[in-house]
Parts: C-alpha cells; sequence; structure tokens
C-alpha cells in the first residue's frame, strides 16, 4: 500500500528509545555496576547534575538534571560515572547497526533515539510486534545484556514515539489513533513531546490544561499558542497525520561547558573558552563552514548571565581571527556578571555561509584583515593545526592554552538531539 493511501489507523512506524542510555552503556562496560545505581556526571562534584542515571537509580527518585548532592540524599549508595561520550557514540553505532540487521533504520532521532518507516508487509500488528521482539533479542544478544529499550509503535513517527514512553522500562506498546486521547489522558502536557515549561502557560491561557483539553482543541487554536505554523503541525502530527521530514540546517555551531569548581576563576574560566572556541572552529573547518558573527555565554555561580556578541567584518573560519574576537567578548562578558566565578561558559559560531561562498568584502574591515595573502596563511595554519590533532590525539597543538590545561575539559560531550563525528573526539 502507498504511505499516501495508508489507512488512517495503519501502523506504519516503528519508534525506539534506549532505556538510561548512558548509565546503560556504563553498566555494559562495568559489570560491577550492574544492578546498582548509577548517575553519569560530567564532573566529580557534588554541585553538578546527573546526565543520565539507571533504572535503579531512578527508583530512588534520580534522574536527569538531579544535582548530585541532593541524589546522594535520595540514593546513598548512588553510584557515580564519569561520562565517556565516545564510548556512548561507539555503542550508539552497534545499536544502529544490530537494528539495520532486521529492518532498515528511517530516521536517528537521537543519540538514543531511531525511527523505522515500516514497509506494507509489517504494518500488521503481528509482524509489527514480532519484528520488534526481533530487534530487542538482538540488542541483548549482540550489542549486550544491558542495552534495552522500549519500542512505540503506531500510525505516525510522533505517535510511535509517545506510545514508547507508555511502557519503560523494556517496553513495547502499540497507540492507535482509536486509543487517543484517553490512553494518555494521565500524563501531564509536558510529558507530550513538543511542550516544554514555556508553552504550557501559554496554552493554559487559551483553557488548555489537560490533555482531553489539548486533543479537542483544533489546529487554528494550537496556532495562536505556538505562534504560527508550528501549532498547526504539533496539531497534525497529534491526530496521526504525517508531515513528512523537514530538514535540519546548521546555523550556528557552539560549544559550552559547566566547570568543575578548580576551573571557575575568570582566568581559569577563559581558558576554557578558548577551548570551546578552538573545538567549534575545527568542527566549522571540517563541515566546510565559516562565520559571521560570535557569541560569548557566560553564567555565574549566583545565577548571573551575559551573552555577548560581536560580528566579523568578514566571514571567516581560521582560530586567529576568531580568537581576537573572543578576547574582545571576555572582558565586556565579565563586566556584565561583575567578574564573578564562573559556573558555566560557552561559545556559538552564527551566521554560517559556505566557505566556498563568494566572499564579499568589507568596507570596515582592519588593514590585517583585508589582506587575502595574511587570511590565507592564517586559514592554512589552523587547518594544519587540525591535521595535526586528528593524527596526533586531540591538545596535540593548541593555541590560547597550554594543552596540559584542558585535559579535564577538552572532550567531545553528546547533545541528545546531535550524534558527534568521530573526528570531533580529536577536536
Amino acid at each position: 500500500m502507498n504511505p499516501q493511501h495508508a489507512g488512517p489507523d495503519e501502523l506504519r512506524w516503528l519508534f525506539l528509545d534506549l532505556n538510561s542510555y548512558f548509565a546503560s552503556v556504563e553498566q555494559q562496560l562495568n559489570p560491577a555496576l550492574r544492578g546498582k545505581p548509577v548517575a553519569v556526571v560530567a564532573v566529580m562534584t557534588d554541585s553538578t547534575c546527573a546526565i543520565a542515571a539507571s533504572a535503579q537509580a531512578k527508583a530512588f527518585g534520580v534522574s536527569t538534571g538531579t544535582r548530585i548532592g541532593e541524589a546522594k540524599k535520595l540514593c546513598p549508595q548512588l553510584q557515580l560515572v564519569r561520562a565517556d561520550h565516545s564510548r556512548y557514540v561507539e555503542y550508539h553505532e552497534r545499536v544502529k547497526a544490530e537494528v539495520e540487521r532486521h529492518f532498515p533504520v528511517e530516521v536517528v532521532a537521537s543519540i538514543d533515539e531511531m525511527g523505522l518507516l515500516l514497509d506494507p508487509p509489517r504494518r500488521s500488528l503481528d509482524a509489527a510486534v514480532d519484528l520488534a521482539h526481533r530487534i530487542k533479542r538482538g540488542l541483548r544478544a549482540n550489542v549486550g545484556e544491558c542495552i534495552t529499550c522500549s519500542i512505540g509503535i503506531a500510525p505516525n513517527r510522533y505517535l510511535a514515539k509517545v506510545a514508547s514512553d507508555l511502557q519503560k522500562p523494556d517496553g513495547l506498546s502499540i497507540l492507535r489513533l482509536a486509543d487517543m486521547p484517553g490512553r494518555i489522558s494521565h500524563w501531564k502536557l509536558t510529558q507530550l513531546f513538543g511542550i516544554g515549561k514555556r508553552m504550557e502557560p501559554r496554552l493554559s491561557a487559551l483553557g488548555i490544561t489537560s490533555i482531553e483539553a489539548l486533543w479537542e482543541a483544533g489546529p487554528e487554536v494550537l496556532a495562536q499558542a505556538w505562534g504560527g505554523v508550528g501549532g498547526r503541525r504539533f496539531w497534525q502530527q497529534l491526530h496521526g497525520g504525517d508531515i513528512g521530514e523537514f530538514a535540519q540546517h546548521s546555523r550556528s555551531i557552539g560549544h559550552s561547558h559547566v566547570l568543575s569548581p578548580e576551573l571557575r576563576k575568570p582566568p581559569e574560566a577563559l581558558t576554557v573558552a578558548r577551548r570551546m572556541l578552538t573545538k567549534a572552529a575545527s568542527r566549522m573547518r571540517r563541515e566546510g563552514l565559516c562565520c559571521a558573527s560570535l557569541t560569548l555565554s557566560v553564567r555565574g555561580e549566583s545565577e548571573q548571565r551575559s551573552d555577548v556578541g560581536f560580528r566579523l567584518p568578514a566571514p571567516c573560519k581560521d582560530n586567529f581571527s576568531l580568537m581576537h574576537l573572543l578576547d574582545q567578548a571576555w572582558p565586556k562578558a565579565m563586566d556584565e556578571v561583575h567578574w564573578c566565578r564562573v559556573r558555566k561558559v560557552g561559545v556559538t559560531l552564527n551566521d554560517l555561509t559556505s566557505a566556498d561562498a563568494p566572499e564579499q568584502l568589507s568596507l570596515f574591515a582592519q588593514a590585517d584583515e583585508a589582506d587575502p595573502e595574511l587570511k590565507r596563511r592564517r586559514e592554512r595554519l589552523s587547518s594544519a593545526m587540525d591535521h595535526i590533532n586528528q593524527r596526533f590525539g586531540r591538545d596535540s597543538i593548541a593555541m590560547g592554552f597550554l594543552p596540559g590545561e584542558v585535559k579535564e575539559f577538552s572532550g567531545t560531550k553528546i547533545a541528545f538531539s546531535r550524534i558527534p563525528k568521530a573526528e570531533e573526539f580529536q577536536e
């Protein structure tokens, strides 16, 4: 059956959500952690938050975002493990390869989620459930006994994701349009993907305070809540429609880091900012892009915050121009937070364009920036630094800091919505 002519309640999508993924990988790697409450952290300090928690830790109320000091009160026997993001990417690839032994993956939604668009022979209930069971058995046998998943099967990808949340851990749920909204009527609005804490009061202002009210609201009402087409898309997905896959084009590249206590004085925090900048710049060059502006974000220990943006005279991709811009932004940002101790820093490269695009020269460029030969030398040297680090290891050569200063924080981190390439672990 052609997808365009599929019945509204036909089971077209299977959505797989790995359970307590980072913590499960750590338990798989270290048998001594199996069956125990585990929290994965960025740094070994009680002031940080859990990046992930095992199923055993969740039973005590410890979850992603729980401060470790509080987590230890909830669960005194909690085991802390420092995150190893390269292993999580490695296991992601192993999971994807195992799933594709059974059926092709249509979309990788995040490091721990993927969706399968079922073909007509697998859209019957029995065939879809059989595929789900085979995937579950394959993960346990060929990836690891700790690597479990919850699977949802539904008419569209969105409802399949909703279904995957109905039974955790290691669940399998079928969700048809006929089951809606009653099957999830006990949920809070914010349990639905796409409704966050900022959207909840906007819905409430329109009289939508429950799942039933959300289901009954028309697309125009949701468009009012979202402020445009996003509300209509949400309505269509919730009611089983297929809005297709919208291409996501990267408009910025950035990295941020929560600092351990010994790195929170302004001079040490600047070193972290410089490392985040060179990491983002290396990734930008690898993707064949250049940027026209930079944003520096600073968060203080007492929630002071500053976001300072600077534009470049012309798009660039070399470390030297970008580091000069960061050094201009740093004192301005620190003045705004009164040179406090820094809890988190982030650097984002914005207004990305292809590095091969014709260059538009600025009337206001400084003399050295307008020198084409100097610009080419800086770009070649920046690329040479990238090659050295890829060949000999991350931070074999650095700019703006000593390589030994960044060992504790320079590694690549995973945002759940984006899976790093293997090269990033050397950048």
